[in-house]
């Protein structure tokens, strides 16, 4: 690799920047054939170029104090990535990269591997959905199956670590309390040999991995996972901590909920925004099923005592729009981390059990019935979110389904460039259902701003969504 050249900021705003850099795999991609080089040079197109530029700027750019993907992009405007070939295997080549991402003319271990993971995702999503046509996307079987598949060729499927897994959600706009909140319950995670997964982002994404990376060196567990699953629309603005040790990038927000749930053998929600409550409404959802009945697939919801008005509204936004039944899915533990995490740990053990009896895998959930309402990626935009019903005369799943969607919606707005540009060329989108719902809902998503949920701290916010009642 050359040695970078370092170029002192011209302004404020502006970050030391490495001229020139080549750096080679180190574990993703680390060994092909020169046959699937070709491959992976010649079935590139511009669009394809341009989503993995701006998928390796947020890695290289992680740490940086941003939910804005459009500020990113301007800071580090002339920065060049391209594949490059050589006999001894797969190289990329970097122009005016975020200097942070080196240190001592050295990429750091974990970004570089960050980085070639995705260049593995983007590809094989590309060559194996798109182009390659080995997967049947017209049924849920079809759906589930590229699941597992992306999930297997990222090494995230392991039969041999018998380990429990918690998937921890959460918003990255919280306080330094709710902060510390979730490094203690991963902390208590750890102590008890527990695995995380997370969205990958910082906040509540980037805590409980802190916590249990801690405890888990005192317990001398050696190959703790910290499992980040993202998506293209999303890793500008919530780029990946570097806790993340294997980071795998979906295709769209279905494909990487649903990977949640079926990796999951528990899920603690921490105090978050709109992203964390399409999370909550997609579990909710798909746990409507009746053929989810007997899952036992713990759910808690905890946070500092500084959170309890959080909880509060949304609990009884649950509560008031898809009744009693959705609400008594989940358990709300406020200030207490290592009662979460003890009721998490035996919960992860009863689950793996229950796998085991049932001969299902262990790592991979493929008995939770996930109906193609829940899976068919929603594209927010000004017609799609107008046409999305909300009424209580749908069954509680359904209208857990759109009322996601419309989350979906917002969150698109907030930090999706799409969904941003889409505001700002047709104004903020509007949204519409049954008037008892949309108080509720106005009510919900007032408080979120009013506590400061939807940007990071000390940036103004304006609402992308208005409510037409």
């Amino acid at each position: 690799m050359s040695d970078p050249a370092f170029v002192p900021p011209p302004d404020e705003r502006a970050r030391p920047v490495v001229r020139h850099a080549r750096v080679a795999p180190v574990s993703s991609l680390a060994v092909l054939s020169q046959r699937e080089v070709n491959a992976l040079c010649e079935r590139r197109t511009p669009a394809l170029d341009e989503l993995f530029r701006r998928c390796a700027l947020a890695v290289l750019s992680s740490g940086l104090e941003s939910d804005d993907p459009r500020s990113l992009l301007e800071r580090y405007a002339s920065f060049r990535i391209s594949l490059v070939q050589e006999d001894r295997g797969l190289r990329l080549d970097l122009v005016d990269a975020p200097g942070s991402a080196f240190v001592d003319g050295q990429m750091i271990r974990g970004v570089r591997e960050h980085l070639f993971a995705v260049l593995r995702d983007i590809l094989y999503i590309t060559q194996e959905l798109e182009v390659g046509g080995h997967f049947d996307l017209a049924s849920a079987a079809g759906i589930t199956d590229a699941v597992f598949r992306i999930l297997r060729n990222a090494g995230a499927l392991d039969a041999r670590i018998q380990r429990g897994l918690v998937v921890c959600w959460g918003g990255h706009a919280i306080s330094r309390e709710e902060y510390d909140y979730t490094k203690e319950v991963g902390y208590a995670l750890g102590l008890r040999r527990v695995d995380v997964c997370t969205g990958c982002g910082p906040g509540a994404m980037k805590g409980p991995m802190k916590g249990a990376a801690i405890a888990h060196a005192k317990q001398r567990v050696t190959d703790g996972r910290y499992i980040g699953i993202t998506e293209p629309g999303i890793i500008a603005a919530e780029a990946p901590n570097p806790i993340v040790n294997e980071l795998v990038i979906m295709p769209d927000m279905e494909k990487r909920l649903e990977a949640f749930a079926r990796m999951a053998h528990g899920i603690v929600i921490f105090p978050g925004g709109v992203g964390t409550a399409e999370e909550l409404l997609y579990l909710l959802g798909i746990l409507a099923d009746p053929r989810n009945d007997e899952q036992p697939l713990p759910v808690m919801l905890t946070g500092p005592r500084e959170s309890a008005g959080y909880f509060a509204a949304l609990d009884g936004f649950i509560r008031e729009v898809l009744g009693p039944e959705s609400a008594a899915r989940y358990e709300i533990a406020v200030d207490q981390p290592d009662a979460v995490a003890e009721k998490l740990a035996h919960a992860a053990t009863r689950v793996l059990r229950y796998r085991d009896e049932v001969d299902d895998a262990g790592y991979f959930n493929w008995r939770l019935a996930i109906e193609e309402r829940f899976q068919a990626p929603f594209v927010a935009s000004h017609a799609s979110m107008a046409e999305l019903v909300i009424s209580r005369d749908l069954p509680t799943h359904e209208l857990a389904s759109n009322l996601r969607r419309l989350f979906s919606g917002i969150v698109a707005g907030n930090v999706k460039e799409s969904g941003i540009a889409a505001v700002e060329a047709q104004g903020p989108f509007r949204v519409q259902g049954e008037l008892s719902i949309m108080n509720a809902l106005d009510a919900l998503l007032r408080s979120f701003v009013e506590q400061g949920r939807m940007r990071l701290p000390g940036r103004a916010y304006d609402p992308c969504w208005e409510i037409a009642i």
